[in-house]
């Protein structure tokens, strides 16, 4: 039992160099889209964005108009 107790309070962080440089490594490794694919990226992003937001007033405007008709 005083061995791991030794071992778990002699554990050190790894230095941030070494962050520094895995992180790196990582970033290397990224495929960056390039002017074509991003574009149709973006116009899914806001084509979805839109139909979304119109979804969200639909079925609010159809609660309000339903919250109504039950108070009234």
């Amino acid at each position: 039992m005083g061995d791991s107790a030794k071992a778990e309070k002699t554990k050190t962080k790894a230095p941030k160099k070494s962050w520094i440089n895995g992180l790196k490594s990582e970033f290397r490794k990224i495929i960056w889209p390039d002017k074509t694919e991003l574009g149709k990226e973006t116009v899914a992003v806001a084509v979805v964005s839109i139909l979304l937001g119109v979804l969200i007033a639909v079925v609010d405007f159809v609660v309000q108009y339903g919250i109504d008709f039950l108070v009234k």
